[in-house]
């Protein structure tokens, strides 16, 4: 079965996550962080991903992820697994969101997914 390794992470807590495919948040959509009601909540928070989708550009960005998974899907290398990163900032709302987005679109198309959030439960960067 064709498999799919999905990682959230924030720049602010050290190097891009190792991937294939890996999509940088940060500077093109707004961040719920600056809105004092979300800074403290993460992606589990239904308020934090309802920002998050809200965002124009955002499933703009989700479906060519999914094509760029299908894509490296059909390449040469099938015996390894597609792997992407999401990145923001801290990695507690954007990424997160993001990735636990195309992890579940994969899952629904019956791929193999892990999916892992590096620094979700990490602590607010205060900036």
């Amino acid at each position: 079965m064709a498999s799919v390794e999905i990682t959230s992470f924030g720049y602010l807590h050290g190097s891009a996550a190792e991937a294939r495919i890996t999509i940088d948040l940060r500077h093109h959509f707004r961040d719920p962080h600056v809105r004092p009601e979300l800074r403290y909540l993460t992606a589990h928070d239904e308020a934090v991903r309802d920002a998050v989708l809200a965002t124009d550009g955002i499933e703009e960005v989700l479906q060519a992820a999914a094509a760029m998974v299908t894509a490296f899907l059909a390449g040469p290398r099938q015996d390894e697994p597609v792997t992407v990163a999401f990145g923001c900032a801290g990695g507690r709302h954007r990424a997160a969101t993001a990735a636990a987005v195309l992890a579940q679109r994969c899952t629904d198309r019956g791929l193999d997914v892990l999916l892992v959030h590096r620094d979700l439960d990490k602590d607010v960067v205060e900036r």
